[in-house]
């Protein structure tokens, strides 16, 4: 179930990646071994007819955040109910980060994140 959230909301445009900090350098890892982790930055809980889901994202900028979570809940909320056939009582999208175009370049730009 978590692996379907994950892949829906990676599908999502302005989403960069999913998880905190520590979840992201782990998955980049992984990445590089070719083991890549579906279910980072996604946490579902799910009941007998119903399932929650909280979701972690990082946005790309100058995307708007919130259209961007908006987007998030309703493509988790759609691959779960047509998927796995459970209705999606709710998906909280937690925005940890904003990626700059500029972080691609290695440099410490958070001191430049405000």
């Amino acid at each position: 179930m978590a692996k379907v959230a994950g892949i829906a909301a990676r599908e999502v445009p302005g989403v960069h990646a999913l998880g905190g900090g520590g979840a992201r350098a782990l998955g980049a890892i992984r990445d590089v071994v070719n083991a890549t982790d579906l279910t980072q930055g996604v946490k579902v809980e799910v009941g007998e007819t119903q399932a929650a889901a909280d979701i972690t994202i990082v946005v790309d900028y100058p995307a708007a955040i919130q259209e961007v979570a908006e987007n998030v809940r309703n493509a988790v909320t759609g691959a779960i109910t047509r998927l796995v056939g459970l209705q999606v009582v709710e998906v909280n999208v937690e925005v940890n980060d904003v990626h700059l175009p500029s972080d691609d370049g290695g440099d410490d730009t958070e001191s430049r994140v405000s």
